[in-house]
């Protein structure tokens, strides 16, 4: 009784094998594969990833060497961002005619820096030509670009309202020889596992599982000839209208995106320059413009009747600034009071013995003269007198040393300060230095354009005035005049110092926020591949000046790299 049901179970297995190869030849004839890696002859890698850069809203991409055009629609409104091709400005001055299968739309310009157009040819499916007559103050241009209408592009570039069938047959034609071979395949893996169930029901799940990986990697790994799977930029699927890092490393910012980050871009250019080399300083005043208030003695603070002087508070040279009452010990105090009190009996004395002596003088008694050297020993002590007085009462006036700016107040009134306590400081904004440190041992005399660049604010011109022959903490000191130095500029501030030395270097002169950090830590440029894509380029740099650097190697001339969003863009994720 076991041989009946072991054939039968034989002739389950193999009606099951059967069905799941008529099964997988179905799918292959009727399921086109997401083309990942697959791309057929004929086909244009740029308009598919310009048609269809992202899943989220249909766009159009257009360009030529004067403008860039990137179209995006959103039901029956076209929105039209236009950018110069050099530097990746918007242009809002333009007029645009758009020609709609032979129908003329003008484009509004709206606040935004856009042009819209609103046409209900736009409701429709498939795919439709469009002509852009670009014609602004600078130049005139004609951009041509196809836009697939309905939110999903076809795989092909078919009309999406093509019946089923029809777009079947049309894969078919296309890949021939791929579904040959696929339908090769099954046949044998059917037989093999027909003939393995007949034999062993243990050998069936093994095959069963490597036919069923092998048809599964196939659509994946199969290009066609004359193509790569590296080269079909429609690989990665991107998800919505979002700025976002692909696995290849290149990024994608929507044009919108791109406005809001500011993007800038500047075409690159060889040029043979002197080498430069950089130093770190700060910025100090001019000895000769600037100084100090100090008390020699110490004391308590006393302001004077305007007031002390603020912070930023313009003084002249000798102005009051403020006043210092010295302290007076106990045992000061004493001896002061006692040298006090003897001049008063002194001048008792003198008084009335000048009193006694002027009648007698009258009535020439004595002689004259002696009253005139009595007055005169009276006035000596009255002179005395008042300077031991002084001596207890009398402030220190402490006034401004030059004119110029308060860039330093430590005081309020009645504040006690010590001696030597540097109480103001006095700097003329007009007359600052800067000091900076070479570690090096080139001569330090054969430096030229120097520039120097503080924060964000632009390069300052510097004048040599000289440098330290002794060294100190290993370094030369070199100082540097600041030829019109900005208002934001602060003494104390760090600064970096460019400087030209002799030789020469051949490179691409960049602004430094061009130049960012990857995530291993290289130097990159983002390079501006496409109207909506940027690709990171590892690149060598030298200092060049305050605020540009030398690129000598990773990027070729004429490429368009980003100057300015370059940080925002690579921190996009």
């Amino acid at each position: 009784m076991r041989l009946p049901f072991a054939r039968f179970g034989v002739g389950l297995a193999l009606a099951g094998a059967r069905c799941f190869a008529v099964t997988v030849l179905t799918v292959l004839l009727f399921w086109e594969p997401v083309p990942l890696a697959h791309a057929h002859d004929g086909h244009d890698p740029e308009l598919a990833r310009g048609t269809s850069a992202s899943a989220g809203l249909p766009r159009l991409v257009a360009g030529s060497e004067i403008y860039e055009l990137v179209a995006i629609l959103d039901g029956p409104r076209l929105t039209i961002y236009l950018d110069r091709f050099r530097d990746n400005a918007p242009v809002t001055d333009a007029n645009i005619t758009v020609m709609i299968n032979e129908e003329a739309a003008v484009a509004a310009p709206t606040s935004d820096g856009t042009y819209v157009v609103v046409s209900s040819q736009f409701g429709g499916r498939g795919l439709i030509e469009l002509v852009f007559d670009v014609k602004e103050p600078e130049a005139d241009d004609l951009l041509i670009g196809k836009l697939f209408l309905g939110n999903v592009p076809p795989a092909n570039g078919a009309n999406s309202s093509t019946p089923w069938y029809a777009q079947t047959a049309s894969y078919l034609r296309h890949g021939t020889e791929d579904h040959l071979m696929l339908l090769s395949l099954t046949l044998l893996m059917g037989l093999a596992l027909g003939i393995a169930l007949r034999r062993s029901r243990a050998h069936a799940l093994p095959i069963l599982v490597v036919a069923a990986s092998v048809l599964a990697i196939m659509p994946l790994a199969r290009a066609h000839e004359g193509h790569s799977p590296e080269d079909n930029p429609r690989r990665f699927v991107l998800s919505g209208d979002t700025a976002q890092r692909l696995p290849d490393g290149k990024v994608f910012v929507p044009k919108p995106t791109q406005r809001i980050l500011d993007v800038r871009t500047a075409v690159t250019k060889s040029e043979t320059l002197p080498k430069s080399v950089t130093l770190i300083g700060r910025v100090i005043t001019n000895p000769n413009r600037s100084g100090v208030v100090q008390s020699i003695n110490g004391g308590r603070v006393i302001p004077p009747e305007h007031g002390l002087p603020r912070l930023g508070q313009a003084v002249a040279k000798g102005e009051v600034l403020a006043s210092v009452e010295p302290p007076l010990p106990m045992a000061d105090r004493t001896t002061i009071s006692e040298r006090v009190g003897e001049l008063e009996q002194m001048i008792a004395v003198a008084e009335a013995k000048l009193k006694r002596l002027r009648p007698m003088a009258e009535r020439q008694v004595v002689p004259q003269s002696l009253v005139i050297e009595t007055e005169a020993e009276l006035a000596g002590l009255y002179r005395r007198r008042e300077v031991v007085r002084e001596t207890r009462i009398a402030p220190e006036v402490l006034r401004a040393p030059t004119d110029g700016v308060v860039a330093t107040a430590r005081v309020v009134a009645g504040q006690v300060v010590q001696a030597q306590d540097v109480l103001f400081q006095i700097v003329d904004p007009d007359s600052l230095w800067i000091e900076a440190y070479d570690y090096g041992d080139d001569d330090p005399a054969s430096l030229e354009a120097a520039t120097a660049v503080v924060g964000g604010s632009s390069a300052m011109k510097l004048d040599f005035q000289g440098w330290s022959r002794a060294l100190q903490q290993q370094a030369t000191v070199l100082q540097f005049a600041i030829v019109d130095p900005p208002s934001m500029v602060r003494v104390g501030q760090p600064v970096t110092v460019s400087a030209q030395r002799g030789g020469t270097t051949t490179g691409i002169i960049v602004e430094r926020g061009a130049v960012v950090r990857g995530t291993n830590g290289e130097a990159i440029v983002w390079r501006h591949v496409e109207p909506e894509y940027f690709e990171p380029r590892p690149v060598r740099t030298e200092p060049f000046d305050a605020t540009h650097l030398l690129l000598t190697a990773g990027i070729a001339d004429h490429e368009r790299i980003v100057i300015h969003g370059a940080e925002l863009i690579n921190q996009i994720r």
